[in-house]
């Protein structure tokens, strides 16, 4: 499938999800709202990828909503009823895609450089791991435009860096940099340039990747269930999760590769 300003890179059980207008630093246009949700459907669909990176090409992973869109989002013609209808469907249609990240099944992990602004937090903190460059910049930029973040950030960063920090950060709108980012759990590491982040997302890849694709996925699900239920509740996801798959090829491959002394290959079946 083709898209004007998202690429998608495979390397072997890596995909790669890339935001490329470099030009304008990655704004998120229209399309790039839209698109993001395709192409992660594609690459769910794909069972070759087992792990996907987020990131973004040129000097920044993204500065957030284009300036454009945003205008273009102001009320027009029609009742109050109809303006307030349009904008709620327009928020919830950016909502979803955010949200494709944490809902697909496989790990996903952003790597972060340059501005990661407004629409970037909503889409890193959608991640399940986080790494950054010492140049990256951090903010939920919303509110010193006049807006309430409305796409993710205040719901996911409580869980991520704790109800203090999330509201210095939701209140004031201030830039942090990589080090504060790290210092609060935003990010889990901070490597010196872009490429380094990069290479070092695509290292905890290949790691994930060497583990069945099945556990993964469960393991995904039963972080996810952790989240608005009692321990109890989440333990009885994770034991019917088992009680489904516990049962397969990658187990069998596991315990014969351990017999043999040799590194497993799962098959994800």
């Amino acid at each position: 499938m083709g898209y004007e300003h998202i690429e998608i890179e495979r390397d072997g059980h890596l995909a790669t999800l890339w935001i490329n207008r470099p030009e304008k630093l990655n704004a998120m246009s229209a399309d790039i709202w839209r698109d993001i949700p395709a192409a992660m459907a594609e690459i769910d669909a794909d069972d070759s990828a087992r792990v996907v990176i987020l990131a973004g090409r040129g000097p920044a992973f993204t500065v957030g909503i284009d300036i454009e869109l945003l205008a273009s989002l102001q009320p027009g013609a029609g009742s109050r009823a109809e303006i307030s209808m349009n904008v709620y469907r327009t928020i919830k249609d950016l909502q979803r895609t955010a949200s494709c990240l944490a809902q697909s099944p496989k790990p996903v992990i952003a790597a972060v450089h340059g501005y990661c602004l407004g629409g970037g937090m909503d889409l890193i903190t959608a991640c399940d791991i986080r790494v950054a460059s010492e140049d990256a910049t951090f903010s939920v930029r919303e509110t010193r435009m006049g807006l309430v973040a409305d796409v993710g950030s205040l719901q996911r960063l409580p869980a991520i860096v704790g109800p203090g920090h999330t509201a210095e950060l939701a209140y004031t709108g201030k830039d942090i940099d990589a080090p504060r980012a790290l210092k609060i759990g935003l990010v889990n590491a901070v490597l010196p340039s872009a490429d380094t982040a990069l290479q070092a997302a695509r290292e905890t890849a290949a790691e994930i990747a060497d583990n069945s694709p099945l556990v993964v996925r469960g393991i995904k699900q039963a972080l996810a269930a952790n989240e608005g239920q009692t321990v109890e509740q989440a333990l009885d996801k994770a034991a019917q999760w088992n009680a489904a798959y516990l049962i397969s090829n990658d187990l069998t491959e596991a315990i014969t590769a351990f017999v043999e002394k040799r590194k497993p290959g799962f098959t994800g079946t």
